[in-house]
């Protein structure tokens, strides 16, 4: 998948950069909610995001039937996708049937926008967005980075969150409707979330959104963490790059498992393509393939020349692209058709030391230019 094909007349940088402002918001939302009850906190979050997420779930909806996908199986999907959270954790879909009570929506919406990576691995059309996710591991790290590429549409439906009242308070982003995505919480658990493809992926499992909001909810430690992921049941995947003030892991998620990653010279290293071999047997390669080697060969080489940073306002640089060069810094294209316009709606810093999120809305091109908004758990 090529974001900017070479020879395109998509205009230049600037250009890009121009349509992807014009798609967000004057001011990013922020979401603050406090309560120990599951459903009074989804629905504190779904009445203050009462016009957004119907807004957003029309988007989806929009999605869904250009993949070929019918309402029926979008609507029997989610419910199942529920139904899963609801045995592994009544307390996340409680918190999903808040959201649609505070959001004035039925069940099943909020339910298909949490499952979304999950249903639309069943679209015969519509392709994923791509991130790109750096986690110093060795000297004063570990602290990490990562762009949140998705579909430019989708631009306007995100916002950041601080949600209190759980086992953990967290921070961090997410979009409108959807539990979690990336984030650090109070003990210090750092998580950066990419997407991956398995011929198996479907629906049946904890959607990937969801089980990164759990962790977040209430890992204490990396070790943690992990045990909840490894006790999941997974139909789906992802990678989930996990990290604390000593520790750090990188999984490979999938139907058939999930594989721990090795870090290599002080860093976890992570774009959208399997890095262990059980689950690379059966990736879809179509989906990210050559692009997703292409951009971490680039980076992981940048890396190799580069003085290891010191800090995680160090790291944006690093996932800094331009022309010719593979697309770690994603721009959208403005003449291709909706399903088809990715860009680096966010770019985000986590930092176990301080317990904060660093969130940029916008490209890692824009990180000196344009405010970041710095929220702490705790």
């Amino acid at each position: 998948m090529t974001t900017l094909p070479d020879g395109a007349a998509a205009g230049t940088a600037a250009d890009h950069a121009a349509f992807l402002a014009g798609r967000r918001p004057a001011e990013r939302t922020h979401v603050r909610v406090d309560a120990a009850d599951p459903h009074a906190r989804g629905r504190a979050r779904g009445a203050r995001l009462r016009d957004a997420i119907p807004a957003a779930f029309a988007v989806y909806e929009r999605f869904f039937t250009l993949g070929g996908l019918t309402p029926d199986r979008i609507r029997t999907d989610a419910n199942r996708a529920l139904d899963a959270v609801g045995a592994f954790r009544p307390a996340a879909r409680a918190e999903i049937e808040g959201i649609a009570a505070g959001a004035g929506l039925d069940v099943w919406q909020i339910a298909a926008l949490n499952a979304r990576t999950e249903i639309l691995a069943g679209s015969t059309t519509i392709a994923p967005g791509e991130c790109t996710t750096i986690v110093r591991t060795g000297g004063d790290g570990p602290f990490g980075v990562q762009t949140w590429d998705w579909h430019v549409e989708l631009a306007a439906h995100w916002h950041t969150l601080e949600s209190h009242g759980g086992p953990r308070s967290f921070v961090g982003l997410t979009e409108d409707g959807i539990l979690g995505k990336i984030g650090i919480n109070d003990a210090g658990l750092a998580l950066h979330f990419n997407i991956l493809g398995h011929e198996r992926d479907g629906i049946g499992g904890i959607p990937m959104h969801v089980l990164a909001a759990i962790v977040l909810a209430e890992a204490g430690s990396v070790a943690e963490a992990v045990d909840i992921v490894r006790t999941a049941p997974v139909a789906s995947s992802g990678s989930f790059a996990l990290f604390d003030t000593t520790d750090a892991a990188l999984l490979d998620l999938s139907p058939v498992g999930v594989f721990p990653v090795p870090a290599a010279d002080g860093y976890l290293l992570r774009t959208n393509h399997f890095l262990t071999p059980d689950p690379a047997a059966g990736e879809k390669t179509w989906l990210y393939q050559p692009d997703s080697t292409d951009r971490r060969d680039f980076v992981a080489a940048r890396l190799a020349t580069t003085e290891p940073p010191s800090a995680a306002a160090d790291l944006p640089a690093l996932l800094r692209t331009g022309p010719g060069e593979p697309p770690v810094t994603c721009l959208p294209d403005p003449t291709q058709p909706t399903g088809l316009r990715w860009a680096s709606l966010a770019t985000v810093t986590l930092s176990p030391a301080t317990r904060t999120a660093a969130i940029l809305d916008g490209t890692p091109a824009e990180a000196d230019s344009r405010p970041w908004r710095v929220l702490r758990a705790g």
